[in-house]
């Protein structure tokens, strides 16, 4: 048995969500298709995928655990009729971890028009602070989606469409405590690499955006991320200093309150995969042999984020979902 990091795919990211009907609702208005559902009814709880599926979409017609770039939105059923269900987006003190999603699009100016004529808020609008080319609107419990463009404003600012089949599910970020342990860890033991970064030492912080496949492109047109056509990425947000504090901890979002759940990997060959890990020394959540469900197994990153590892059912038949 062997396995080929190389072939690794970001496959999703899941969120906890209160009310599925007004999360999918929102996701499709965003342009992203449900791709697949897997009910839970014994255990209480139904899994949405969600993902660009248009004919220009970087997976179209894909297997769902062929892709990158997916939403995983998790419901446990009750939460919708409970008044005092709230998740932690990530982004507020003490449960800070998780940060955003984010969607690359053709027109950034145009596609934050018509998600501001929806009635969708936003944490931040472009028009905000400097940073005139980025923008956060808020999905409906309150997790941030950032939404970044494939083209320099100047070249879209006179146009008011917007083609949503263009659009990208760009990439996942979570803040790290430490960068040198967590890059180590991302490209050594998940395999994936380094695509680009950026130091804001002026702010004290930078940003490492990590994936599996090809290369960011170069000559990118100036103010447009050179991987902003790209699908699946995964930043890592570092804060200087936070790796010297013994005592400092990120939220997972897994533990009380929860919110964001994790980042799933699509292998090539599972058993070989996580035979691999085994031989990282990775920490594990959950091993393939632990419980009822032998199809999954889980790893914990250097912040005990959780990391989903299931098999790309395009290259080996194995749980057939």
């Amino acid at each position: 048995m062997s396995t080929d990091p190389t072939k690794y795919k970001l496959n999703h990211s899941m969120i906890r969500v209160k009310d599925p009907k007004r999360s999918v609702e929102f996701y499709e208005f965003l342009g992203m298709k449900l791709i697949q559902k897997l009910p839970n009814p014994d255990a209480k709880f139904d899994l949405y995928f969600l993902a660009y599926d248009s004919p220009k979409a970087v997976s179209h017609g894909n297997q769902w655990t062929d892709r990158e770039g997916i939403v995983e939105l998790t419901h446990n059923y009750g939460t919708e009729d409970d008044p005092n269900y709230k998740i932690a987006n990530g982004n507020e003190e003490p449960h800070r971890g998780f940060g955003h999603l984010c969607i690359s699009v053709d027109n950034v100016q145009a596609a934050c028009q018509r998600i501001e004529d929806a009635g969708y808020k936003f944490q931040k609008k472009l028009s905000d602070g400097r940073m005139r080319h980025v923008a956060f609107v808020l999905d409906p419990d309150g997790y941030w989606v950032e939404v970044i463009g494939q083209k320099p404003l100047e070249e879209t600012e006179n146009v008011k469409e917007t083609d949503l089949g263009t659009y990208r599910m760009n990439h996942t970020m979570i803040r790290v405590k430490d960068a040198e342990a967590s890059l180590k860890f991302y490209q050594e033991v998940m395999g994936m690499t380094l695509k680009r970064s950026h130091e804001f030492e002026k702010n004290g912080f930078n940003l490492y955006f990590l994936g599996y496949g090809a290369p960011a492109p170069e000559n990118t047109p100036e103010g447009v991320s050179p991987t902003a056509g790209q699908e699946g990425l995964l930043e890592l947000t570092w804060n200087y200093g936070t790796e010297k504090d013994a005592n400092f901890k990120y939220h997972n979002g897994n533990a009380e309150p929860q919110g964001f759940g994790h980042i799933c990997v699509a292998v090539d060959d599972l058993d070989a995969a996580c035979a691999r890990f085994e031989e990282k020394k990775v920490n594990w959540k959950k091993r393939l042999t632990d419980g009822r469900m032998k199809n999954i197994a889980f790893v914990l990153d250097p912040d005990d984020y959780w990391i989903e590892v299931v098999q790309n059912e395009k290259l080996k038949n194995r749980a057939n979902w």
